[in-house]
């Protein structure tokens, strides 16, 4: 006992320092605000310094340009509300949000979720739980309210512990939240980032699209999803029984805990986006809507296959294909778009949750109501992002920084690791992942295309340090809610309980997700798409 009392007081402590150095941070608008005006600080100074790079591949140097001069003051007056609005993550990732929204709220995405979860047997239900909390950030941030307590309810139907049940379904989701075996707006919003920071490259490879990454996501998923439901079953559920964990909920005060994080506002869209019914059990309207949905979605897609795959389809490129540039990967959004609006509409109407027309654009309209705070800070992105650019200060930092590591002979696979090991310590303090990408992606994408990686690469290994560790830091504001389902089981809990159950899958999601990595390097094999792992 005295072992383990030590234990818990050092991983307190290091995460109260987490917390601490957390708290610290400004807002992100008000963080990426600072920044902007200290990289308009840093090329005003490189400018009067008459700093110039020379950019692989292009044929005259790269002079760096002030905000603080005539120029640059002039240029932001005139692109004050392009930075804006042409910050390419708004355009992909709110239509696709349109259509995700509705998906939601009518009930098909926790239908489906229920539906998956309740039907798997009782040997299978540990894995079940890994694929689909590992897939659930399809539903954004209510995947974290909606999987962990309805994997604790079938857990407990099957005679599990359903605490065990509560505790991998939120870590699956958590700790694998950057991947899925489907299109997501996640996927959209990276590739937008991704491609606003290759702009100033001559040669930045092939263009990122919501695609990109797909056949890397799909091996992560399954991958995932194995460790997740081996560390459930072998590990975390046999600790529960040895301990002798409680099984039954008992009465908790949740006001009190949710109150320290009401302001949070990505916990409020997540709360308002969950379904009100957590039961496992399907009722007839909502199997018949689910069968429905179920046939309208293999119909859409045989007419989207049956419009692109024709010899002479208006989709395939010159070449007669579809790589690595055509039509049809620059539909990516229009399909994911109809994939997910044309069978939630089948299943709202025939289950109830929409009954005329006039509620669906009433149901877009909450997705983008909750998605305001992520607009606001999207003027702030966005400008950094054009200032970064329009200065070259990101030019010239890739460019040392590729020389740096050229010079002690960093530039292989290794670089690689340190930049995910790198953004694994970064999402203990930075949890938002539009934010982090925004910041390293800056530097680092543009960095690695100099050194032949293509950004579809780079950002396929931010991910698994964007996720892995999301689940052990009290940044994370779904922790404490997370905690109040805790408490239902174990009313004393605290942070440190909840550390102690999520470290288990940490280090074994990062080893196993950073292995699925190591095999499309090693092989070659594309990530995506068109998307390899060197630029030809």
């Amino acid at each position: 006992m005295g072992a383990a009392a030590s234990t818990t007081t050092r991983t307190d402590r290091a995460l109260a320092a987490v917390e601490r150095v957390g708290n610290r941070l400004p807002d992100p608008f008000l963080l990426f605000l600072g920044l902007f005006l200290l990289v308009g600080v840093v090329s005003t100074g490189l400018q009067l310094a008459g700093t110039s790079v020379q950019i692989p591949g292009a044929d005259e140097e790269t002079a760096v340009r002030g905000l603080f001069t005539g120029e640059g003051l002039s240029w932001l007056t005139v692109n004050l509300g392009a930075n804006f609005i042409g910050f390419p993550p708004l355009v992909t990732v709110v239509t696709i949000l349109l259509a995700v929204t509705v998906a939601e709220r009518t009930g098909l995405l926790s239908a489906a979720i229920r539906a998956s979860l309740g039907s798997a047997p009782r040997w299978l239900l540990p894995y079940a739980v890994g694929l689909v909390g590992v897939n659930a950030s399809v539903m954004a941030d209510a995947a974290f309210i909606v999987v962990p307590p309805l994997a604790a309810m079938v857990f407990k139907a099957a005679g599990r512990h359903p605490l065990a049940g509560l505790v991998g379904g939120f870590a699956a989701v958590g700790a694998g939240y950057s991947t899925s075996m489907l299109v997501t707006s996640l996927d959209a919003l990276f590739a937008g980032i991704t491609n606003s920071v290759t702009a100033g490259l001559p040669d930045a490879g092939a263009t990122v699209t919501p695609v990109s990454n797909l056949w890397f996501n799909i091996a992560s998923s399954v991958v995932l999803a194995l460790v997740a439901g081996l560390v459930i079953d072998k590990v975390v559920e046999p600790r529960l029984v040895r301990e002798d964990a409680p099984v039954d909920m008992v009465e908790a005060d949740d006001a009190a805990v949710l109150d320290t994080r009401s302001d949070d506002e990505e916990v409020a869209a997540a709360l308002r986006a969950a379904p009100t019914d957590l039961s496992p059990d399907l009722d007839p309207a909502e199997r018949r809507g689910l069968r429905v949905a179920g046939v309208v979605f293999l119909v859409t897609a045989a007419v989207v296959l049956a419009a692109v795959l024709p010899g002479g389809s208006p989709w395939r490129n010159d070449d007669g294909g579809f790589l690595p540039e055509s039509p049809l990967l620059d539909s990516t959004v229009f399909v994911v778009f109809v994939l997910f609006l044309a069978p939630a509409l089948a299943y709202g109407f025939v289950s109830g949750s929409l009954r005329e027309a006039a509620d669906v654009p009433k149901v877009m309209g909450l997705g983008i109501k909750d998605m305001s705070s992520f607009i606001v800070l999207a003027f702030m992105l966005g400008q950094f992002i054009a200032l970064f650019n329009w200065s070259n200060v990101g030019s010239a930092l890739a460019v040392a920084g590729a020389d740096g590591l050229e010079s002690i002979g960093l530039t292989g696979y290794p670089a690689i690791i340190g930049f995910i090991l790198l953004a694994s310590v970064l999402n203990l303090f930075i949890v938002s992942g539009s934010s982090m990408w925004t910041l390293v992606g800056a530097v680092f994408v543009p960095l690695f295309a100099l050194l032949g990686y293509e950004p579809g690469f780079v950002q396929a290994a931010f991910r698994v340090g964007d996720s892995a560790t999301q689940v052990v830091t009290p940044m994370n504001p779904y922790i404490w809610i997370f905690l109040v389902m805790l408490k239902r089981y174990e009313p004393e809990a605290g942070l440190g309980t909840v550390i102690s159950r999520m470290l288990p899958f940490v280090v074994p999601f990062w080893i196993s997700w950073v292995a699925v990595l190591t095999v499309f390097y090693l092989t070659g094999a594309d990530v995506g798409p068109g998307v390899g792992i060197r630029i030809p």
